[in-house]
């Protein structure tokens, strides 16, 4: 995830987010533990996002660091969210990231703990 991915995820730009990605997109998420959802393709990766936006409303990630070399990039995150009686909670994560032809062809997130 670069600034310009976490600022359309943050605002929950789903059109955004997904201008980001390629047609042939994939995307894992960390859930249901251990192994997390692939979705492959920009109808089943955009469902995804959708289905978090909703779920998620109020929730942010925080670039922690970066790195990239060639088509690779890690990005090491701090999500935060509000739950709905108020209480705030976070948890800290990484996305392996492959870029192709500057968007992103396949993002692996993986959560710590």
């Amino acid at each position: 995830m670069t600034s310009g991915d976490l600022e359309a995820i943050n605002r929950h730009d789903l059109d955004a987010a997904m201008a980001l990605m390629t047609e042939d997109c994939a995307f894992e998420t960390t859930l249901p533990a251990p192994e997390g959802t692939r979705y492959v393709g920009q109808a089943a990766v955009r469902a995804a996002f959708a289905e978090f936006f909703q779920a998620s409303p109020l929730a942010v990630f925080e670039t922690e660091e970066q790195f990239a070399c060639g088509e690779r990039a890690t990005v090491r995150w701090l999500y935060k969210w509000i739950e709905a009686d108020g209480t705030h909670g976070h948890v800290r994560g990484v996305d392996v990231v492959r870029v192709r032809d500057g968007r992103v062809a396949e993002s692996l997130a993986c959560v710590n703990g």
